[in-house]
C-alpha cells in the first residue's frame, strides 16, 4: 500500500512538472518581452544595457526594479548610464509604496538627471513598451538636459480606467544653442514647476475579476488617452507658465491572424510661454543627408519616415496614421513575410515663432502627407520600407521626397 502511494505521488509530480516548466517559461518570455530579466528580488531592466544616438553616441548602463518577492508594498527602482560621446553619466533613483491593493494605488517618488528629446511628449499612463532597439533614437541629435524631482500617484479608478498624476520640479538646459525671447528678455535655461494628470480609458477591454486581482484577458479597441499639464510661474522658482493638453486614440479593425487595419490619432496644444523643449515635433525619422542611400536607416513604428529631424515644430498639431496589414504570405510554416500599407498625415502651426531664437524650423499649416509600404519579416525579423512625401510639403528634388529603409520586427 505504501509503495503504491509513493509511486502515485511520484507519477503526479512527473505529470505536473512539464506543466510547471511551461508556465515558468511563459512567465520568463513575458518578462523578457516587457524588457526585464527577472532574478529573486530584483528584475534587471534591459532598456539601459545599450543604445545609440547622435548626441551621446553609445549609451550604456544598468537599471532595475525590485519585484514582489522583495516586497508587495514597497518598490525601489534605479538606473545609471554613460554616454561615450558626451562623456557624461546620467541616473535616476526612485521608489514607491502601495496605498491600496484592490485599486493598485501607488505613491511614487523619483530624482532623475538625464536627457530628453526636444519636442517629445510622454503620456504618464503609457504601459511599459520595450524594443530590442529604438529606431528613431539612432538619429536624434536634439536633446535637453533635465534634473527632475517628482512625486506621483497611480490609481486604477475602474478596471477600464487608469489614472496617473504627478507634481514635479525641473531644471532644463538645452544641449544646443537656443534661447526664448519674451518682452525683450532672453532666457536659455528653464526652471519649471509642473502638475500633470493623465487618464487612459480602455472601454472595450475584456477583464477577468477575482477576489485576488483584476486581469486583462484581451485588449479591446478603440483606446483613449488624455493628459493635461500645467507649469506654474513663480512657484518654487519656476520662470515659465504654460499649459498643455494631449490626446491619443488607437483603433484596430480586423484580426491579427488575418488582414487588419490600425488607426492612430495624436493631437496636442500648448498655451502660454512654452519653450521649444516642451513643444511638439511630429515624430520625424529622416536624416538630413543628400542621397537616398545616405539616409538609409531603420524605420520607426509610428514615425514620419520622409520628415527630416528638426524640420517642423508646433504649439498645436494633429497626426493621423493608417496602417493596413495584409494577411501574412504563407511561404512555409515558419517563413511568413507580411506587407503593410501605410498613409500618414500631419497638420499644425505655431504662434509667435520669432520667440524661439537660434533655431530654424517650418510650420505644418499646409498639411504634411506621406504614403508607402513595409515588407516585414523577410529575414531574421528584418524587412524593408518605402515611403514617398507629397502634398503641401513636397520638395523640388524628387529624391528628397523618398525614404527607403529597413524594418525590424521581433516579438517574444
Amino acid at each position: 500500500m505504501c509503495t503504491t502511494l509513493g509511486y502515485g505521488q511520484s507519477s503526479i509530480k512527473e505529470h505536473l512538472q512539464p506543466k510547471q516548466d511551461s508556465i515558468k517559461k511563459k512567465e520568463l518570455l513575458k518578462s523578457l518581452g516587457n524588457g526585464f530579466l527577472p532574478s529573486k528580488y530584483f528584475n534587471l531592466d534591459l532598456r539601459y544595457l545599450i543604445k545609440f544616438n547622435q548626441y551621446e553616441g553609445i549609451r550604456t548602463g544598468l537599471g532595475g526594479v525590485t519585484n514582489d518577492a522583495f516586497s508587495e508594498k514597497y518598490r525601489f527602482n534605479t538606473y545609471g548610464v554613460y554616454g561615450f560621446k558626451d562623456h557624461r553619466f546620467k541616473y535616476s533613483i526612485g521608489g514607491g509604496f502601495r496605498l491600496a491593493k484592490k485599486t493598485n494605488t501607488w505613491v511614487n517618488l523619483s530624482y532623475t538627471d538625464d536627457l530628453q528629446e526636444t519636442g517629445s511628449t510622454k503620456f504618464l499612463t503609457d504601459k511599459r513598451f520595450f524594443q530590442f532597439f529604438e529606431p528613431r533614437l539612432l538619429n536624434i541629435d536634439l536633446f535637453h538636459k533635465h534634473i527632475t524631482k517628482s512625486i506621483g500617484l497611480e490609481h486604477q479608478i475602474t478596471s477600464k480606467l487608469l489614472s496617473e498624476s504627478e507634481l514635479s520640479i525641473s531644471n532644463v538646459n538645452p544641449t544646443y544653442s537656443y534661447s526664448y525671447v519674451f518682452n525683450g528678455e532672453s532666457t536659455n535655461t528653464f526652471h519649471l514647476s509642473t502638475a500633470k494628470i493623465a487618464l487612459q480609458w480602455s472601454p472595450f477591454n475584456t477583464i477577468k475579476t477575482s477576489d485576488k486581482n483584476t486581469e486583462e484577458i484581451e485588449e479591446g479597441y478603440p483606446k483613449f488617452t488624455f493628459q493635461y499639464a500645467k507649469s506654474f510661474k513663480d512657484v518654487f522658482g519656476s520662470n515659465f507658465g504654460f499649459s498643455k493638453f494631449d490626446f491619443r486614440t488607437i483603433h484596430k479593425i480586423g484580426s491579427k491572424n488575418d488582414a487588419f487595419s490600425e488607426i492612430t490619432l495624436v493631437s496636442g496644444i500648448a498655451k502660454g510661454n512654452t519653450p521649444l523643449t516642451h513643444l511638439y515635433h511630429a515624430y520625424p525619422n529622416n536624416i538630413t543627408k543628400e542621397t537616398i542611400l545616405q539616409r538609409f536607416s531603420v524605420a520607426g513604428l509610428n514615425s514620419f519616415e520622409t520628415m527630416y529631424f528638426n524640420e517642423f515644430f508646433s504649439d498645436k498639431f494633429a497626426t493621423f496614421q493608417l496602417k493596413h496589414f495584409l494577411k501574412p504570405f504563407n511561404v512555409s510554416g515558419r517563413y511568413k513575410p507580411q506587407m503593410v500599407l501605410i498613409s500618414r498625415f500631419a497638420i499644425g502651426d505655431m504662434n509667435n515663432p520669432e520667440r524661439h531664437q537660434n533655431v530654424t524650423f517650418n510650420s505644418l499649416k499646409k498639411g504634411y502627407t506621406e504614403s508607402g509600404f513595409e515588407l516585414n519579416k523577410l529575414l531574421f525579423g528584418f524587412g524593408v520600407s518605402f515611403t514617398y512625401r507629397y502634398g503641401g510639403y513636397h520638395l523640388p528634388e524628387f529624391s528628397d521626397n523618398i525614404a527607403f529603409k529597413f524594418t525590424f520586427n521581433v516579438s517574444l
